[in-house]
């Protein structure tokens, strides 16, 4: 069975070619380790563990690279705020990372390079771009010309204008065209630097993952992921310096982008307090493997919303999936139809669709289907333990906010907060006597 796959380069779904068909390639770019992860960071680390286990599912070998960016202006300001040098924070959290990302399933990638162990590599690849004329230095910055390679735009379809304010930066006087990127930038005397030919420094963002890539899977490789967000300027960029060092004409053969994240209809952010962070969720008892399955009834290029409601019918569902591959043994291989949904870019939203079917008329075989999407992977005594995960005091005010509702006839706030109540593991019920509520 062939996958098809949307190519974000050609912008048009694809039969997936591999370079080597014995030996897939896959790079994803990984976090910059900081903070916690929210549940948007964890979004393409959910969509591309699953293609992974598509990829391993049809070919015999399968290379995955997600790298970890430990050198960030945003890591130096935290490191600052602590009074602790920047390894003290990138250790911390990235094992933080890769702690909550286990806790949704998500496999670690093979490789997981450091930005930092790679700064020689960055340094070589700076100096054969200012030898090949697609660089220069000046004020102590080293910057890539962008007019010297004539594709770029080809991967966003940004034209100039929209190139120049994407980079979101002010036009610097050491520039020479205002789309120019920084290769290499100055450190002060109280900022992470490294000797090199222009001075003590350090890297741009965009040349770590064209370096790392470059070393573990070669000029080429097959697919490169990473959030839309990505797309421009970071995947931009990183086409333009990797092939003009090496002389390829591509970097990567296929680009897959996943969607944007809200909550509840909204853009997460700080000022309206729902950034939700998986550490929170997990530690505050909620499903890792919900958590995931919620996140792929969506198709993984369309916007997710959040929700609450949400959450609970993932959590339902699978708690109805449980029980029965407790019930019947599960000796059945992964279902025809369910793989070619899943070969069909990866459209997990018809994947479930068809697991529900399998799960009435061909129950044998819906592990081996369902851990294609990454769930159903729990013992099942350990998938049932289920605790609240929210106190007493906070029930008993979620229930008496719905009682409001209710008495307004506002029934879709209702709902939601019968939803919310869920996906802590509590259940209620009306009866005369007003609402009782248990542990689902």
């Amino acid at each position: 069975m062939k996958l098809k796959i949307h190519n974000s380069l050609s912008r048009q779904k694809e039969i997936f070619e591999p370079i080597d068909p014995d030996h897939v390639k896959l790079y994803v770019c990984g976090p910059t380790v900081y903070s916690f992860a929210h549940i948007g960071n964890a979004r393409p680390s959910i969509v591309f563990d699953t293609l992974r286990h598509v990829l391993e599912h049809l070919y015999p070998t399968v290379t995955h690279v997600a790298n970890i960016t430990d050198i960030d202006d945003k890591i130096i300001d935290a490191a600052m705020v602590e009074g602790v040098p920047i390894s003290d924070i990138t250790k911390k959290y990235t094992t933080i990372y890769n702690d909550d990302m286990a806790s949704l399933g998500v496999r670690k990638p093979m490789i997981q390079p450091k930005a930092t162990d790679h700064v020689d590599g960055m340094i070589a690849m700076i100096k054969t771009l200012i030898s090949k004329g697609h660089a220069y230095d000046n004020d102590g910055h080293v910057l890539f010309h962008v007019p010297s390679f004539d594709n770029y735009g080809a991967l966003s379809g940004c034209n100039r204008d929209e190139q120049i304010a994407g980079a979101r930066v002010e036009v610097a006087t050491y520039k020479r065209d205002p789309a120019d990127f920084i290769l290499w930038k100055p450190s002060t005397s109280d900022q992470p630097g490294w000797d090199s030919p222009w001075g003590r420094g350090r890297p741009g963002w965009h040349i770590e993952c064209s370096v790392m890539a470059r070393e573990f899977l070669g000029d080429v490789f097959d697919i490169h992921g990473g959030g839309l967000d990505l797309t421009f300027p970071h995947h931009e960029n990183e086409i333009a310096q990797s092939c003009c060092a090496t002389g390829q004409s591509d970097f990567a053969k296929y680009w897959v982008h996943n969607g944007f994240v809200t909550v509840e209809g909204q853009k997460m952010s700080k000022s309206l307090g729902n950034v939700l962070l998986v550490h929170d969720m997990v530690n505050d008892g909620i499903k890792g493997e919900a958590i995931r399955f919620a996140m792929l009834s969506t198709h993984y290029r369309q916007p997710f919303d959040w929700t609450a409601k949400g959450l609970s019918h993932a959590k339902k569902t699978l708690d109805k999936w449980y029980k029965i591959i407790d019930d019947v043994p599960q000796i059945g291989d992964v279902d025809n139809e369910f793989l070619s949904a899943m070969c069909d870019d990866i459209n997990t939203p018809l994947a479930i669709s068809v697991l529900h079917k399998i799960a009435k008329e061909t129950p044998e075989s819906l592990a081996a289907s369902a851990q294609l999407l990454g769930v159903l992977n729990i013992e099942n005594d350990d998938w049932f333990d289920q605790k609240v995960s929210i106190s007493e005091d906070e029930i008993l005010d979620l229930i008496d906010r719905r009682n409001v509702a209710r008495a307004n006839k506002n029934f879709v706030e209702s709902d939601n907060i019968r939803d919310e109540l869920l996906s802590h593991g509590v259940v209620i019920k009306d009866n005369a006597q007003g609402t009782s509520w248990s542990c689902s």
